[in-house]
């Protein structure tokens, strides 16, 4: 089974129904929702920066202690030794913006160690990796998306984990791998988090640490980018950035390894399929799904990514390789992008043009077969090119999600000595 399938958003869904419980009993009574002033964001109003961020709602999630965190950790094969406390979490509701610029409300996980009332804590911006069904988000799925944020918590630090637009309680559809609304939406993320960490009595240092896997490792980076320009008033300092296996070079990696082979055919075309059907809501990349996709499959393919689908509902219902899936036509125009899809893969490969101020590391494995290490290299030398040299550290001969099961801990150690 290749690591698609046996990763992302599988590990409670896939027998792991105890651990289920076991976060369940932690919770205990019925969630607690606090409705924190106004009413949700008009759609069509366009949000002011003192707008954004805005908290409208704050749901306990769960109530974990230091043994049930621990027993979490271990059954997503995560090393617990860093975990010295236990955790609530609570589900955000906040007002961002969408990819209109428009008011729109976004979700996230807000993590808070259960440390003594006194201490102030740094704060962990967490950005997860793909995810197609809006119920596998942190804020709501109780399954791979929380290991990380859990685990830095444990920690010691708190934790905004947001959903992104269009996945968890958010509204609309998830413009997958746009990182201009991926970025709006972590920053708001932080607001909120700021906001609410204040109505449970608990202080922000202003610290800021930054973090994430597969498509948010590139989030995580262009986050670090963006905050480096002081852009959109975020009150924090960022002190370290730890990405872990980012497609940060979709044109000259990513793209080129869908069809050279270092991309597993299953994870190949899953991701292609998402990519072009949310893109194409953004960019002219086709008029019609025939252009782009084979039949049958360019009948079906567009109603797949409809946020209640899961990853295994997808893959059944398209073939087995991207040379399949794709006409002849649009898969030269992938090799040689022009137009839409080019101005596409543009926005989102400039992650890595920046120089740090802060130290940065990047994790990633050499056996990744859904986002090749090359990607690591090729922001390595982005940095590099603007005065920054920056780590790659391989984590071994292991597929994609075991390379942030390896990295995480590593990654909490460090951000625990900055």
């Amino acid at each position: 089974m290749d690591n698609f399938r046996s990763g992302h958003g599988r590990f409670l869904r896939r027998g792991g129904a105890a651990l289920a419980a076991l976060l369940l009993a932690g919770l205990g009574a019925a969630p607690a929702v606090q409705a924190v002033g106004g009413s949700e964001a008009a759609r069509g109003e366009v949000v002011h920066r003192v707008d954004r961020g805005a908290l409208l709602k704050v749901t306990r999630v769960a109530d974990l202690s230091r043994g049930e965190v621990a027993a979490f950790l271990a059954a997503g094969k995560i090393d617990t030794g860093t975990v010295r406390y236990g955790v609530t979490a609570y589900r955000l509701t906040y007002r961002t913006v969408g990819t209109d610029g428009r008011s729109t409300t976004a979700t996230g996980l807000f993590v808070l160690p259960k440390t003594s009332r006194g201490r102030a804590l740094g704060l962990v911006s967490d950005t997860h990796g793909t995810m197609v069904h809006r119920d596998y988000a942190p804020s709501v799925g109780e399954d791979f998306g929380r290991l990380s944020p859990y685990l830095h918590a444990a920690a010691g630090k708190a934790v905004a984990a947001p959903d992104y637009l269009g996945l968890g309680k958010g509204s609309g559809l998830h413009p997958y791998m746009d990182t201009r609304s991926a970025v709006t939406a972590s920053q708001d993320m932080l607001r909120a988090s700021r906001t609410a960490a204040g109505r449970e009595g608990r202080k922000l240092t202003g610290d800021l640490y930054l973090t994430g896997f597969s498509q948010g490792g590139q989030v995580a980076m262009a986050l670090a980018k963006e905050l480096r320009k002081g852009s959109g008033g975020v009150p924090f300092r960022v002190r370290a950035v730890a990405p872990v296996s980012g497609p940060y070079d979709l044109s000259g990696e990513e793209i080129p390894a869908l069809f050279d082979g270092r991309v597993n055919d299953t994870s190949g075309i899953f991701y292609t399929a998402y990519f072009l059907v949310a893109q194409n809501r953004l960019h002219p990349l086709y008029k019609d799904p025939a252009e782009a996709f084979r039949a049958p499959y360019a009948d079906r393919v567009e109603a797949l990514f409809d946020g209640r689908h899961g990853e295994e509902d997808v893959v059944a219902a398209l073939p087995e390789s991207v040379k399949q899936l794709l006409t002849p036509e649009f898969s030269e125009r992938m090799k040689h992008p022009t137009g839409g899809l080019k101005e596409a893969l543009e926005a989102n490969d400039g992650a890595c043009a920046w120089k740090p101020r802060v130290p940065v590391r990047l994790y990633a494995a050499r056996g990744d077969t859904d986002v090749p290490i090359g990607n690591a290299r090729s922001c390595a030398a982005g940095l590099a090119a603007h005065g920054a040299r920056v780590p790659v550290l391989d984590q071994g001969a292991v597929p994609h999600t075991e390379s942030v099961t390896r990295a995480t801990p590593k990654i909490a150690r460090w951000f625990a000595t900055r």
